[in-house]
């Protein structure tokens, strides 16, 4: 089996709960609205993790495991689910990857908002990790929709500030304070906010935006 093909993919899910998921899609699509778009994007993307073959796909989730998309996720898909646990997100992503690299030689991690992170994107990205240290995924906000790595890096989440444009960039001022060698993909949409919901049909998501 290749290196690629060890690659393991995290996914990370909030509970698609009423007034906890997506919370800037409320506007537009009401506070249930937002939580079925969340759970639609979650399966999609889980879709698109397995069909990528790269290896073991997990879905690590938020706050706890007992909601029944989880569970309902894992029958369809055929992944593993564990916990994302405390934290703010770089603390939690830190101890992901710390996890799966203690056995795996690189995993990559992952969000639901971005419909664009397909099979061939998560290729790509276990492809750019064999002269890298990390890969990224730019995101159009200035974040990124995916990072990959080879070691453990908590250096680069741990004590970064979250949603804002610069994301992306303190964190390649990160990647050159430790000596990193990073390889960066092509930029994609999250739908975070009302005005996203154009890349929805975009990538094949029927989504119909009716507030509830």
């Amino acid at each position: 089996m290749s290196e690629a093909a060890r690659t393991t993919v995290i996914v990370f899910a909030k509970a698609p709960v009423a007034g906890f998921a997506k919370t800037r899609l409320i506007p537009a699509l009401g506070p249930r609205g937002a939580a079925e778009l969340a759970e639609r994007l979650m399966n999609a993307t889980l879709a698109h993790a397995v069909a990528a073959q790269l290896g073991a796909v997990e879905l690590c989730v938020t706050p706890d495991r007992s909601h029944r998309a989880f569970a309902d996720a894992v029958a369809r898909h055929g992944v593993r689910l564990t916990d994302q646990g405390d934290g703010d997100l770089g603390e939690r992503m830190a101890r992901a990857f710390e996890r799966v690299l203690r056995v795996q030689p690189s995993a990559l991690l992952i969000g639901t908002d971005a419909p664009g992170l397909d099979a061939p994107y998560l290729r790509a990205a276990a492809q750019a990790l064999h002269g890298h240290d990390a890969v990224f995924g730019p995101a159009a906000d200035g974040g990124y929709v995916l990072v990959g790595l080879k070691q453990p890096q908590s250096r680069l989440f741990l004590g970064l500030r979250w949603s804002h444009d610069q994301v992306l960039a303190h964190t390649r001022a990160r990647l050159a304070q430790s000596n990193l060698r990073h390889a960066e993909l092509p930029v994609l949409h999250d739908v975070d906010e009302p005005a996203d919901l154009v890349h929805l049909a975009t990538h094949g998501i029927d989504f119909t935006m009716q507030p509830t």
